[in-house]
């Protein structure tokens, strides 16, 4: 005989009386359903449901990055090149970065730009995948175009010891009007979801 959880049995009898009882019992069953237990997280890779905690869950490594100016987070979860998975694949300490190479297939409007430094600034900050500055994100959460999908736009500066750090989608287009720097389309795809950015965090 199988038994179930206390609040497993509270959420089978609340949703058996809002499909089969009068409409009068509604606003009861559905007071025990808000009542039971939700899933939060734990620390040091544990999940808590119903009390119950999940041991050992896997932890991806948060990467440093910038965008509209601010000091935001995002992780590598996959990438539509097999070298660059392996490059970020060994900043995030071994956690996975997984090759899908249709990412590279999908359409423009489904994808946000992320620039990458290939020279520049070694030091004074948060270093990105080539060894240069940190990533700098256009379109953060809460703005029109957001994706977590990411082409990479590789910036270059014509002269790298004149190189400053630059922390905004604006701030890189105008080092380029400017002629300071170039910008190459490798056609690469990265999804890079945020964790936290400019006045939020999930």
């Amino acid at each position: 005989m199988m038994y179930l959880s206390k609040n497993t049995a509270i959420y089978t009898a609340a949703l058996t009386m809002t499909l089969l009882a009068p409409s009068s019992a509604l606003s009861q069953g559905m007071k025990e359903m808000q009542g039971m237990k939700r899933m939060t997280p734990m620390s040091k890779g544990t999940m808590s449901m119903s009390g119950m905690a999940v041991k050992n869950a896997p932890v991806v490594p948060p990467v440093t990055g910038y965008s509209e100016g601010k000091t935001i987070l995002f992780i590598h979860t996959e990438t539509s090149d097999p070298k660059i998975a392996k490059i970020l694949t060994n900043m995030m300490g071994g956690s996975p970065v997984l090759v899908v190479p249709a990412l590279a297939k999908l359409p423009k409007d489904a994808l946000a730009r992320v620039y990458v430094f290939t020279n520049g600034l070694k030091m004074g900050g948060p270093m990105g995948p080539l060894g240069y500055q940190a990533d700098v994100f256009e379109n953060p959460p809460g703005t029109p175009g957001y994706s977590p999908l990411r082409h990479i736009s590789l910036v270059t500066w014509k002269n790298p010891s004149a190189a400053r750090r630059l922390k905004s989608a604006a701030g890189v287009q105008r080092a380029l009007k400017s002629g300071e720097v170039t910008i190459k389309e490798p056609g690469i795809v990265v999804n890079m979801p945020f964790l936290s950015w400019p006045g939020g965090k999930r």
